[in-house]
């Protein structure tokens, strides 16, 4: 019992982060690019960063969305159906 809760903790620790690379991994990218573009052209506003990166990551969840969702679903099942079996 031990172990699956371990194991389980695992799985969802590592499913978190897969989950939520893509759009940190864009929201990173789309900062750097607009801190590459303020700094050659000497804008220091530091709220310019804000909308840029948001309509990034809404888009990125709408790509990557679907994905996301299954792979959470998949783990959803795992854990339901694994979990009556231990109680036995």
């Amino acid at each position: 019992m031990k172990e699956y809760v371990i194991q389980v903790t695992n799985q969802g620790f590592l499913l978190v982060m897969i989950a939520s690379g893509p759009p940190i991994i864009i929201s990173m990218m789309v900062g750097l690019m607009i801190s590459i573009f303020q700094a050659t052209t000497q804008i220091q506003e530091q709220t310019l960063t804000f909308v840029p990166k948001i309509v990034a990551v809404f888009g990125s969840l709408m790509v990557f969305g679907g994905w996301i969702g299954a792979i959470l679903i998949r783990y959803t099942e795992l854990l339901l159906t694994t979990f009556p079996t231990l109680i036995r």
